[in-house]
């Protein structure tokens, strides 16, 4: 059973990332719909109009900070993959410039 996880864990695992992607997209839309139905029921209950606005206000917000998380995550992902020895390519060009340009000790 190990290897049949082994081999269904590749297949699976673009997957899950590409739904995480999507689901950025969804969840802006949820959040604004949500706060406009916020916003609408507010309005319905109490007869002031201004309060379907705060509504709509609290679902861009969330909305904004839905993409604002996401972007800290890719953020950290990408941070953690530049620390990665073989993605290191600045410092291998500093490397092969000091021994073009370095004293020669003969």
């Amino acid at each position: 059973m190990d290897k049949k996880e082994e081999e269904r864990q590749p297949r699976i695992k673009p997957i899950i990332e590409a739904a995480d992607s999507l689901s950025l997209g969804i969840s802006m839309v949820v959040a604004v719909l949500m706060g406009v139905g916020i916003g609408w029921v507010l309005k319905k209950l109490t007869d002031i109009s201004w309060l379907f606005w705060v509504g709509v206000f609290i679902g861009i917000v969330a909305a904004i900070l839905n993409v604002y998380k996401a972007y800290s995550k890719q953020h950290k992902a990408f941070e953690e993959l530049a620390k990665e020895p073989r993605y290191a390519i600045k410092k291998q060009l500093e490397d092969e410039d000091d021994e073009d340009y370095g004293e020669k000790n003969y």
